[in-house]
């Protein structure tokens, strides 16, 4: 088992005839992944052939639908095109879509975002590593060759942290790991993921990666404690911050006592949630807990 992709997700890739869409396809391909068309509507009817297979090009994202069955999206376009992407897809009836994209304008992913919901596309991102279920299926840049197929599920808003915590805890594996990003709007939350991971009976501990700014890691501590029985670790990224200095993501800004990450710990600790002050410690709660 895993959430939201696994081996039966076929994927495209808007965006996947540019320099960053064809490295990140190659990588995807290698890792085992379903990819099975990109969309560029310049080159509609051309293909190109990526580790020994040639992957066709579409014109639109509903003709890659069609002719393919996708169900999962990777968008690799320039932050003044994602919004067009993300609502063509989304118009399509996709199931998934990931944004990879950083420098995207708040304004427009307020807007795709509440389009996805709307159609009920589950929107990635945007500025995320995208996610991976090792073994079945790569969605986005996460390495795949850093870790194995296991039982932790884990959720972060660096993308960095995530494959620290994945390749530092590669001998238990993961069923699915998810970089839902770091803007101050994004579609999927820890939330979200944490509801997935709770239902989903081949996850058996859930790792929480935060940072500083903004309440999401408050809110998931309130969700932890009324709904999620299995066992949580957490860390969160920026207990050396300076105060009102953005550290990294957009979102990751601290003003007065609002958003710090020792008030996230307190938060999470309260909610039963272990948290560890540097990744590793994080990691070593994680052995001990699976004792």
């Amino acid at each position: 088992m895993a959430i939201f992709i696994d081996r039966n997700s076929k994927v495209i890739v808007q965006g996947m005839t540019g320099i960053e869409g064809m490295k990140h396809t190659r990588r995807m391909l290698a890792a085992g992944t379903d990819v099975v068309g990109g969309v560029n509507p310049r080159k509609a009817g051309t293909s190109v052939t990526v580790e020994g297979r040639t992957v066709p090009v579409f014109g639109s994202v509903k003709e890659a639908m069609a002719a393919t069955d996708a169900d999962v999206t990777v968008v690799f376009v320039p932050p003044p095109f994602v919004r067009a992407a993300v609502d063509e897809a989304s118009d399509a009836g996709i199931d998934v879509a990931v944004v990879i994209t950083e420098g995207v304008p708040v304004h427009d992913t307020v807007a795709f975002r509440a389009r996805a919901a709307s159609s009920g596309t589950r929107l990635i991102g945007p500025n995320c590593p995208g996610l991976i279920s090792p073994g079945q299926s790569n969605a986005g840049i996460i390495p795949a060759d850093i870790t194995t197929a296991g039982r932790i599920g884990l959720v972060s808003k660096s993308g960095t942290l995530t494959y620290q915590l994945m390749y530092e805890l590669r001998d238990i594996g993961f069923s699915t790991a998810v970089g839902i990003g770091g803007d101050p709007v994004i579609g999927t939350t820890h939330i979200d993921c944490l509801r997935a991971f709770e239902q989903d009976p081949d996850t058996d501990l859930i790792v929480m990666i935060g940072e500083i700014g903004g309440d999401a890691e408050e809110r998931a501590a309130a969700y932890i404690a009324e709904h999620i029985s299995k066992p949580v670790v957490g860390y969160v990224a920026g207990f050396t911050a300076p105060e009102g200095k953005t550290m990294g993501h957009a979102g990751a800004i601290v003003s007065g006592s609002s958003g710090t990450a020792l008030a996230k710990q307190q938060a999470l600790e309260a909610a039963g949630v272990a948290v560890g002050r540097t990744p590793s410690a994080a990691a070593r709660l994680v052995r001990e807990r699976l004792a």
